[in-house]
């Protein structure tokens, strides 16, 4: 198994690619017809200390992210976090690919001090894998392609005391754009979001047998995302986008509704029915109980009398 390559720097993500460099420490905007990384066994392997987003077509070889890997058969655009470790297998047949696109690396030192140094935590897209891309129409990607451009060109003028901030309003705009464009995704796909809605159900069925939640206890976000094949994030925007609940919610709905199920049709006791459900203690199974549904586990058993 191959240690990936560091990337502590935008100079180094530059000379990684055999590429000029920089005019800016700390933000660049490549263009990705012009890289020449070197590949050790036909691999390109990486971990980055940066932010970057790209547009891409044509993409030489296939990119790996975790363990899924995604073909760029089309424009698509990608967003990577500091600390993500990435990598792409070298395939033959597509060396003689001409790829084009844009890749804006963008060092958290840059927004140190900004608006965007908090706020940029809120795009959870930031943290989606590369089989979640985001697919672009062309009107899309010009759009994205002006705000690329009136980035390098700020940083490229003359510095002043306006240049960071303009430069941060620009990289706000694009991640606003970003976010309404996975937005529009999500609900253009709905039918493959729907399946995923169908999994689900059938996930969260299978976890509350009795003898899973024994072995293992409830179900985490992270539990389900893994066992639907994509992150916890992007599962849980698309499902906010879909049904307005969270992937949290989505369990503990399914809680609720076993948990009436044996309140209605069995003599168990609560803390019985609790365990049953995962739970070690019943206070917390009263309490997620009660504020999901405004009766106590024997309220609602009372009911039924």
């Amino acid at each position: 198994m191959s240690i990936p390559t560091r990337l502590k720097t935008i100079s180094e993500l530059h000379r990684f690619n055999n590429i000029s460099s920089p005019n800016h420490p700390l933000i660049s905007l490549i263009d990705y017809s012009e890289i020449k990384p070197t590949p050790v066994n036909n691999e390109l392997k990486w971990v980055q200390e940066f932010y970057t987003i790209s547009i891409k077509r044509n993409v030489v070889g296939k990119y790996r992210y975790g363990q899924e890997s995604y073909d760029f058969d089309e424009g698509l655009m990608t967003f990577f976090s500091p600390e993500q470790v990435i990598s792409v297998e070298l395939i033959e047949e597509d060396l003689n690919n001409k790829p084009s696109g844009w890749i804006l690396a963008i060092h958290p030192d840059f927004l140190f001090g900004t608006s965007l140094s908090k706020s940029i935590k809120k795009y959870t897209f930031l943290n989606y894998s590369v089989r979640e891309a985001l697919f672009l129409s062309e009107k899309e990607e010009n759009t994205i392609f002006e705000i690329f451009q009136k980035i390098k060109g700020e940083y490229q003028a003359n510095l002043d005391q306006f240049s960071q901030q303009i430069i941060i309003s620009q990289l706000e705009l694009l991640l606003n754009y970003a976010e309404r464009f996975y937005q529009r995704q999500f609900l253009t796909r709905k039918i493959s979001n729907h399946q995923i809605l169908d999994r689900l159900e059938i996930i969260l069925e299978e976890y509350f047998k009795k003898e899973i939640v024994f072995d293992k206890g409830l179900p985490t976000v992270q539990d389900v995302s893994q066992k639907l094949n994509l992150t916890a994030d992007y599962l849980s925007t698309m499902l906010k986008s879909l049904t307005g609940q969270t992937t949290q919610q989505h369990i503990h709905n399914k809680l609720i509704e076993k948990a009436k199920i044996k309140l209605s049709t069995t003599n168990l006791s609560v803390s019985e029915i609790a365990y049953e459900l995962g739970y070690e203690h019943s206070q917390s199974f009263n309490k997620l109980f009660k504020s999901k549904t405004n009766q106590t586990p024997l309220e609602f058993r009372a009911s039924f009398n």
